[in-house]
């Protein structure tokens, strides 16, 4: 079985993405990574080459500026580095810069891999979230983030990101078939220091919003540092962070306690939980894939 990972990044060391622990997190799964790095305005070229592996391949890209809205310019770099892959692989595994797996999930996916390589119907693969949210040790837990998405494909030239590159599609907007895998991918885009979470989330509406917000409304939203209180739900996080994780874990320097009590409680939340619960399976969540039993 050959497996080609890719991913996309621009200035993560400005950002302080993750991308190098998510790279390694899943480089034991791949033959190859491709790694589509962006302009950057900061070292994060010479960080991705000093990832001492001879399975990296970077390719160097430029971030279109008309794709400014919708996060268009995401999923555009998504499909540099799928379309970057050379050869014929049975899988290609997709990582973002802010997400790591787990090393006790690496049977699990190895095993899904194996099972389904060569049965056509299945299109992709699907991962479980942890959401880590403000620190290291909470993780949010409302029914607004998302609980799966794929990220591993065919590799197919039918196949493409969607939209800000959440998921992938084929052909005309068509949902993959895709099987669930026993393996959560750990988000850490909403865990950085409060200025520099600020920071990201000023460059990061960019891509959204076509870029025309004025100076004045720049500075009305991202003066200060990022306020983490605005969250609806948190649960603490009992688990074990990924081992590449522990250096950066260690590096925090910045402390976020939340109190339980606040959390939202709705009668939403409380009605797709007792149905999971009872059935399995969380009613009304939109899901951007077709899960096959």
């Amino acid at each position: 079985m050959k497996v080609s990972g890719f991913t996309f990044i621009k200035n993560a060391v400005q950002f302080e993405y993750p991308v190098v622990e998510s790279i390694l997190s899943v480089l034991p799964l791949c033959d190859e990574m491709i790694v589509a790095v962006g302009d950057s305005s900061d070292t994060t070229r010479e960080l991705i080459a000093a990832i001492p592996s001879d399975k990296i391949r970077i390719i160097d890209t430029v971030w279109n500026p008309a794709l400014r809205e919708g996060g268009a310019v995401l999923a555009d770099e998504t499909n540099k580095a799928f379309h970057a892959i050379t050869g014929k692989s049975d899988w290609c595994l997709y990582i973002q810069g802010d997400e790591v797996l787990h090393e006790q999930y690496l049977d699990s996916v190895r095993k899904g891999m194996l099972e389904w390589k060569d049965d056509p119907e299945v299109e992709g693969l699907l991962f479980k979230y942890k959401h880590f949210y403000g620190s290291f040790d909470y993780v949010a837990n409302s029914s607004r983030w998302y609980r799966n998405e794929i990220r591993v494909i065919r590799q197919d030239p039918a196949i493409y990101s969607y939209r800000d590159a959440q998921g992938f599609r084929k052909g005309n907007d068509k949902k993959l078939h895709v099987k669930q895998l026993d393996a959560y991918l750990y988000h850490y885009g909403w865990v950085r220091p409060p200025k520099t979470m600020l920071a990201k989330q000023k460059n990061f509406g960019g891509y959204w919003d076509g870029g025309l917000r004025t100076e004045e409304e720049n500075k009305q939203l991202f003066t200060g540092d990022f306020d983490y209180s605005k969250i609806d739900k948190l649960e603490r996080f009992t688990g074990t962070h990924p081992q590449v994780m522990e250096e950066r874990i260690k590096r925090m320097n910045w402390r976020f306690d939340y109190d339980l009590s606040y959390n939202k409680k709705t009668l939403k939340d409380f009605f797709k939980n007792t149905v999971e619960k009872i059935t399995g399976n969380r009613p009304f969540d939109h899901n951007n894939f077709i899960k096959l039993r």
